[in-house]
């Protein structure tokens, strides 16, 4: 497993070397296509066993074994010619067959470019590729999975797009407690790398009668991303996962119309840390009805997972305290949550969370579909022992849910949960953003506006008491 990451990491340096090659982003795209072409290959081995019919999409002399798998094959100006002039031509073009697949490919390279210029360095890279073998390994499945996750982890600029990488831990609670059954459709509208739909896929491995090759499940699971490497990335991480034919769309769902959402094309389950503190762009609301139009990207993913859950549906959303607390459209929405959904639960994370990417404060919302909110339960999730904040080298665990999960099945009042009756919700003109009434007063940790306010009432009652100070004087 060590052998996987150490391979990375030398492909990594490899490419530093490489003068067309500017930057983290381009590294890992440029990587992350050709790992692409070597786990297609290694499937393509096991799909053509599994399947007596299956037909490849891609001619003989693009197949992986075919011109990177002879470490002497290959190499210098012939194989980058090679890339530019007929790998990527033929694959951005590639027709449709028999076999979904080749959508799949021709999906991939679309936005995909091959930034290296020495062929000799190319080679290095294909060869250290080759080192990987994706073919019937759990393991290697999975811990490549985590490679893919510390690779975003690297891409500190995501951040500055409202776009966070959703830890592990946070993504497994939320999955665990949504509980995806067999047959079920599992969607997320801003699916990133795909960290949701691959551990929706973990936990319905899981249950009886799970088949992963059949229909039911290979259908279940659906996304979309509008980004070409995330998409990428998406694609590749479901392939690893078994998946044969992602059902992962690049597009921006929040452009199509709130009104075509009917019931044929509903879902039974959202998952989804949707991008937050970015803006849409411009027209992009109008997709929605007025009342609910912004350019804010979380609130218009909510309106949109409101409508677009099936009568029973289930959703777990990330979403920061700001959306919480808003007036105007959020409001409007939330109220729209409150009518057509029970928000049966809000879990309050602590900070950290998303460091290093955001110290927004952030939580997490559980709601289905078909009935009113009469109450929502709270619970403020304290940091473990010996832990004052979370960090990248020392970040959220799965274990660190282990009360949540106990509370959950026994809900009762505590030190960190309480419930709010829908009537005060409704009196507080739909503002969600409750305080825990159990923490005192020098408990509490105030957000900067709570704080100059307090400072600000501070500052008034000294000037009062200064002021009756001096009539007594005088």
């Amino acid at each position: 497993m060590s052998n996987i990451t150490s391979i990375v990491r030398s492909i990594r340096n490899i490419m530093r070397k490489d003068e067309g090659v500017d930057g983290d982003a381009q590294r890992i795209s440029q990587m992350v296509w050709m790992l692409f072409m070597k786990i297609f290959a290694d499937k393509e081995e096991e799909w053509k066993k599994s399947r007596k019919t299956y037909k490849s999409p891609l001619p003989e002399k693009l197949k992986w074994q075919n011109w990177a798998a002879d470490e002497n094959g290959l190499t210098g100006d012939k194989l980058i010619t090679f890339i530019n002039d007929e790998l990527f031509p033929i694959l951005k073009t590639i027709e449709p067959t028999d076999t979904d697949q080749s959508v799949i490919v021709k999906s991939v390279f679309n936005d995909t470019y091959n930034y290296m210029k020495k062929g000799t360095l190319f080679r290095q890279v294909i060869n250290e590729i080759n080192k990987i073998d994706f073919s019937n390994n759990n393991l290697e499945r999975h811990v490549f999975n985590d490679i893919y996750e510390s690779i975003l982890k690297e891409l500190q600029s995501a951040g500055s797009s409202g776009e966070y990488y959703t830890p592990r831990a946070v993504t497994q609670f939320m999955v665990d407690m949504i509980d995806p059954e067999i047959g079920e459709s599992v969607l997320d509208p801003a699916c990133g790398t795909g960290g949701f739909l691959t551990c929706a896929l973990d936990n319905l491995s899981k249950k009886d009668g799970f088949d992963q090759s059949s229909l039911v499940v290979q259908n279940s699971i659906r996304g979309i991303e509008k980004k070409p490497l995330p998409h990428l990335l998406c694609t590749t991480n479901l392939i690893l996962h078994g998946i044969e034919r992602p059902a992962i769309t690049k597009g921006n769902l929040l452009t199509v119309p709130y009104e075509n959402w009917k019931s044929t094309n509903q879902v039974n389950l959202v998952l989804s840390n949707p991008p937050f503190g970015g803006q849409e762009e411009d027209d992009t609301e109008k997709s929605f009805p007025e009342e609910f139009r912004t350019k804010e990207t979380a609130e218009l993913f909510l309106a949109l997972i409101i409508k677009i859950l099936k009568k029973d549906g289930r959703a777990s959303v990330v979403l920061p305290d700001g959306s919480l607390f808003g007036e105007g459209v959020k409001s409007r929405i939330k109220q729209e949550l409150l009518t057509k959904c029970n928000l049966h639960t809000i879990i309050r994370l602590p900070k950290g969370v998303f460091n290093p990417y955001t110290g927004i404060n952030t939580n997490l919302l559980f709601f289905e579909k078909g009935k009113p909110t009469k109450e929502i339960w709270y619970y403020e999730m304290p940091y473990p022992k010996g832990i004052k904040n979370f960090s990248r080298s020392r970040p959220i665990d799965i274990k660190h849910f282990d009360d949540i999960k106990k509370w959950w099945k026994d809900r009762k009042e505590n030190e960190f949960a309480w419930k709010v009756s829908i009537d005060e919700i409704k009196e507080r003109k739909f503002n969600l953003d409750i305080k825990n009434a159990h923490v005192t007063e020098a408990e509490k940790v105030f957000t900067t506006e709570e704080l100059l306010v307090k400072i600000d009432t501070s500052f008034q009652k000294s000037a009062n008491l200064l002021s009756e100070i001096k009539k007594t004087l005088l």
